[in-house]
C-alpha cells in the first residue's frame, strides 16, 4: 500500500456535490481506500496573474487514500472522474466543475510527464491547511512538514 493525498477542488456548479460525487468516485475504484477527509474551504480563485475574486470561489479540501495501484494509474482515474464531473481543460488555471490534483504518492520524486510532488502544492493554503487538519504530521517529500510550510505562507 502507498498513501497518497489527493486536493479536490470546484468553483462552477454545484461544488460540494461535486466534491462528494468525486470522493465517492475514488473511494469505488479497486486498490483505493480513503484514510481521511479534511472538511472542505472556500477561497478566493486563483488564476494565472494571482488570486481573483472576480471568478466564483472555490471549495478546496483533501483526501488521504492507501492505494496498490501505480501513481501514473492514479492520476488517468483522476482525470477520468474530472471528465465525468464535466471538466473542461480550455484553460490554464481557468473556472472548473472539479479539479483533482495528485499531491504526493508516498515518498515518490518523479519529474517527467508526471511531477510529483505537486510542483506548487508547497505554495497553497487551500491544500496545506485542510491537509494539517486530517494529518498534523504530514511531509511533503523534498519540501518538509506541512506545518512549517504552513507558517512561511501566513
Amino acid at each position: 500500500m502507498t498513501r497518497a493525498v489527493i486536493a479536490l477542488g470546484a468553483n462552477l456548479g454545484e461544488r460540494e456535490v461535486s466534491i462528494a460525487d468525486a470522493i465517492a468516485d475514488l473511494a469505488a475504484i479497486d486498490g483505493v481506500s480513503i484514510v481521511a477527509q479534511s472538511t472542505l474551504m472556500s477561497t478566493v480563485a486563483v488564476t494565472e496573474s494571482g488570486p481573483d475574486d472576480t471568478h466564483p470561489e472555490y471549495l478546496n479540501g483533501v483526501v488521504i487514500v492507501d492505494t496498490t495501484i501505480s501513481a501514473h494509474t492514479l492520476l488517468a482515474m483522476l482525470h477520468d472522474i474530472e471528465l465525468r464531473h464535466g471538466r473542461v481543460r480550455a484553460e490554464r488555471w481557468g473556472d472548473r466543475t472539479l479539479d483533482l490534483d495528485l499531491i504526493v504518492y508516498g515518498d515518490l520524486i518523479e519529474n517527467g510527464n508526471l511531477v510529483i510532488p505537486h510542483p506548487r502544492a508547497h505554495e497553497r493554503r487551500f491544500v496545506l491547511e485542510p491537509w494539517l487538519s486530517v494529518d498534523p504530521d504530514a511531509i511533503i517529500p523534498a519540501r518538509g512538514f506541512v506545518r512549517d510550510l504552513v507558517e512561511v505562507l501566513a
